[in-house]
């Protein structure tokens, strides 16, 4: 009896939870989001559309994990109230 498909895939490795990426990308990062707590309505719109899943939803807004993020600026794009805006990175 021949193998059934499921049977034919490698074992997938689990990631860190919430993080597509498995090493740190910050270093390189030209542009960071930076979101007003203010101005946002936690829609979670930034939390769906992040890439490598580096926002994560708090009672105090949404947070992002600066080690991971790659400052694509998909966040600040979807982002209805322009909460979240893209600034030159600080080194």
């Amino acid at each position: 009896m021949s193998k059934s498909v499921i049977e034919e895939f490698p074992e997938i490795p689990i990631r860190k939870k919430d993080v597509l990426t498995t090493e740190p990308t910050a270093s390189w990062r030209v542009e960071r989001p930076e979101i007003n707590l203010d101005v946002c309505n936690r829609c979670w719109l930034c939390v769906d559309y992040c890439p490598d899943g580096v926002i994560s939803k708090t009672d105090e807004g949404p947070v992002i994990d600066y080690d991971y993020c790659k400052g694509c600026g998909v966040c600040a794009a979807e982002c209805p109230t322009k909460a979240i805006t893209m600034v030159l990175e600080r080194w």
